[in-house]
């Protein structure tokens, strides 16, 4: 009995001890990579708050916040695929980062990617089993251009958003998306098939929904959270000139899902595939009371997922205890200087630890640092060759 109790003892303090390494605010204080897309190769090291990187398109400034996000979330931000970081003939790309607590502790994280091979991720000197395992220990936001894709794209682009913030904030929600979705793509198989197996797809419908109800209440939850985040970030960027909102779509209003797929029968036998559930939810964003896609300017538009990232760093703090990297790609691109100024004000306060931001304008973004007076680090690429100046 004494030895069960140890056991539970030990147990529990290994797990306090876990939570408690998770929840120290950590930044990355090294990186060196080797053949990452156009960089050959980069040994720098970061201010554990701002750091600036200037270059010219195409110059690799993109490529180097890329890496940094490859590390927290063991993919590129750009691609689920591998095949498009290697360098050019590279067979090999490597990249490895050393992150750094206030009190001096330190984590290493390392990658080695193989074209038409094995990936190794590691923690220290352990790899990883699974990298989902890896996903949320060092969190991090990634604003880009791309970004534009959530108001412009189909309700595709929106899941995946909604995906990504909570599968770095949830593990269960991860396991409920990748079971759901083999099991969707299972049932629209069948329903392919020459002669309907009506017994087998309802069983399968069944199995689908529980994960469907877990996956409707995350992102409903998510975004009932986010709302008001993204109104108050957006009011201070647009000085309070315009009211915007975020709603949640779900065909999981209506109902449970295995009873709307009964109820989809006759047209799920015309189109072969499943017509209803959380693979068609999707999210309204709105200016007043119009769509933002239709209504707002490119400038509103910036402004608007500038509050949404900045709503989602929020968040993902709020939920662990533990400040995110942020990365600005090129966030300065249809911002007037006044709203450029008071992201920079924003992003530059207590709430927010290590940040990286990438600018055509060397110029600008001195002054931007200068103005803001924190520790800064700055850094020019040129043809992916990255110097500290």
């Amino acid at each position: 009995m004494q030895s069960a109790n140890l056991r539970t003892k030990l147990v529990t303090a290994k797990i306090i001890l876990y939570i408690c390494s998770i929840n120290i605010d950590m930044f990355l204080n090294r990186i060196t990579l080797r053949d990452y897309r156009n960089i050959a190769a980069a040994d720098l090291t970061f201010s554990p708050k701002i750091n600036c990187i200037s270059g010219d398109n195409g110059a690799g400034k993109t490529n180097l916040l890329d890496a940094v996000y490859y590390l927290s979330m063991t993919k590129s931000f750009f691609s689920s695929s591998d095949q498009y970081v290697y360098g050019f003939d590279a067979q090999k790309t490597t990249l490895c980062g050393i992150y750094r607590a206030d009190s001096g502790a330190e984590e290493k994280i390392s990658a080695i990617l193989r074209r038409g091979g094995e990936k190794i991720f590691r923690r220290g000197l352990k790899p990883y089993e699974r990298f989902s395992d890896h996903v949320g220990l060092f969190p991090v936001v990634m604003v880009s251009p791309l970004d534009g894709s959530l108001v412009n794209e189909s309700g595709e682009e929106r899941r995946k958003y909604l995906n990504f913030i909570l599968s770095q904030t949830d593990r269960e929600y991860l396991r409920n998306i990748q079971s759901y979705n083999k099991l969707l793509q299972l049932r629209n198989k069948l329903l392919k098939e020459s002669v309907l197996q009506r017994e087998l797809i309802d069983t399968v419908s069944e199995r689908m929904a529980p994960y469907a109800v877990y996956i409707f209440e995350a992102r409903k939850a998510l975004c009932e959270r986010l709302q008001p985040m993204v109104r108050e970030f957006y009011e201070t960027l647009s000085h309070g000139s315009e009211k915007v909102s975020l709603e949640y779509h779900s065909d999981l209003y209506a109902g449970p899902l295995d009873k709307l797929l009964a109820a989809e029968r006759q047209k799920e036998q015309v189109l072969r595939y499943t017509t209803a559930g959380v693979q068609r939810d999707d999210v309204a964003f709105n200016l007043g009371d119009h769509p933002l896609r239709r209504c707002g300017s490119q400038g509103q538009q910036k402004c608007y997922l500038l509050a949404m990232k900045l709503a989602q760093f929020k968040f993902i703090k709020e939920i662990y205890g533990q400040t995110p990297i942020l990365l600005l790609d090129d966030v300065f691109d249809k911002l007037d200087m006044t709203r450029v100024e008071d992201l920079m004000q924003i992003v530059s306060s207590l709430d927010f630890g290590q940040i990286f931001i990438t600018d055509c304008n060397k110029v600008r973004l001195g002054d931007l640092s200068a103005r803001i007076g924190v520790q800064c680090c700055n850094f020019s690429v040129e043809n992916g060759n990255i110097t500290a100046i």
